[in-house]
C-alpha cells in the first residue's frame, strides 16, 4: 500500500524520467544484440549475399500497371513471317523470365536554381465620428481619459518579407550492371532486377537496379542504356569499416531525434 502511494504521488518529472529509462534500457539491450554480432566479425571480412531468386523475396510484389488489349497474332499460309516479329531470323535478346540483359548507367545531371523574393506593403487608416447619436459631448463622462470624437480611431501597419534561396547540385554515375528479366507484362514489357555486390578488403559496394523497359530499346549486343528504363530504381552503397566510420553512433542518432532543439 505504501508502494502504490508514492507511485500515485510522484512528480510528473519522476514518471517522464521512468520512461525515458526504459526506452534507453531497450535500445541499449538492441544496441548490445549488434554490438555482440560485430564484436564476432572483427578480423573478418564481411560476408556477401548469396544469390536468390528475387520474387521470393518478403517484400517482392509482381508489378501491375496498365495493359492495352491483348493482340492475337495472325499466321499466314505459305510464309515464314509473322505480323509483329522483329527479326526475320531468332532474337537472341533479352525476351523472357530469366534472361538477361546488360544495362548501361551513365547520369550526370547538373540543377542550379536561384530565386530571391522580395515583398512590402504598408497600410493606414483614420476614422473619425463627429456625430454619435448626439453623445458624441459626453464621450468624456464615461471614458476616463476625454476620448475625442474627432480623432476616434487610428490604425496603421506595415509589413516586409524578403527570402532568397540557391541550389547547386551535381552528380555523376557511370556503371554497367548485368540484369534478370523477372516478369513480362501483358504488353510484352520487361520488368528486370539486377543486384551487384564488389568486395575490396573489407568493404562492400552494392548495386542494385529494378525498373521496366521495352523489348525495343534492346541493341543488338542485348544491352539498354539506363535513360530508357521506366520506374527505375537504382541503390548504390556499402557496408563494412569504412561504411561503419562514416555512420554516427546509435547514440548520437536516438538523442538527435529526441532533442527538440
Amino acid at each position: 500500500m505504501q508502494y502504490l502511494i508514492k507511485s500515485e504521488t510522484a512528480h510528473p518529472l519522476a514518471k517522464i524520467a521512468g520512461k525515458l529509462g526504459i526506452a534507453l534500457l531497450a535500445a541499449t539491450v538492441v544496441s548490445g544484440c549488434n554490438t555482440l554480432s560485430r564484436l564476432s566479425d572483427i578480423g573478418e571480412t564481411p560476408e556477401l549475399t548469396e544469390i536468390k531468386n528475387p520474387t521470393h523475396e518478403p517484400n517482392y510484389r509482381p508489378i501491375s500497371m496498365p495493359m492495352p488489349a491483348p493482340e492475337t497474332a495472325r499466321r499466314n499460309a505459305n510464309s515464314l513471317w509473322r505480323p509483329g516479329s522483329r527479326a526475320f531470323l531468332k532474337d537472341l535478346r533479352a525476351n523472357r523470365v530469366g534472361d538477361i540483359v546488360t544495362v548501361l548507367i551513365s547520369i550526370d545531371d547538373k540543377a542550379e536554381l536561384d530565386n530571391e523574393t522580395t515583398r512590402t506593403r504598408a497600410s493606414s487608416e483614420d476614422v473619425d465620428v463627429p456625430g454619435l447619436l448626439g453623445y458624441q459631448n459626453s464621450l468624456g463622462a464615461i471614458l476616463p481619459e476625454a476620448a475625442t470624437p474627432d480623432n476616434l480611431l487610428n490604425l496603421g501597419s506595415t509589413s516586409s518579407q524578403a527570402g532568397t534561396g540557391a541550389i547547386d547540385r551535381k552528380e555523376k554515375v557511370e556503371l554497367s550492371l548485368a540484369a534478370v528479366v523477372t516478369q513480362v507484362l501483358p504488353n510484352g514489357n520487361l520488368v528486370i532486377h539486377g543486384r551487384q555486390e564488389t568486395r575490396v578488403n573489407y568493404e562492400v559496394r552494392e548495386l542494385q537496379l529494378a525498373g521496366v523497359i521495352r523489348p525495343q530499346d534492346i541493341d543488338n549486343s542485348n544491352e539498354i542504356s539506363y535513360d530508357k528504363i521506366a520506374e527505375a530504381r537504382l541503390a548504390y552503397g556499402g557496408r563494412g569499416q569504412i561504411n561503419d566510420v562514416q555512420q554516427p553512433r546509435w547514440g548520437s542518432q536516438f538523442i538527435d531525434i529526441l532533442m527538440p532543439f
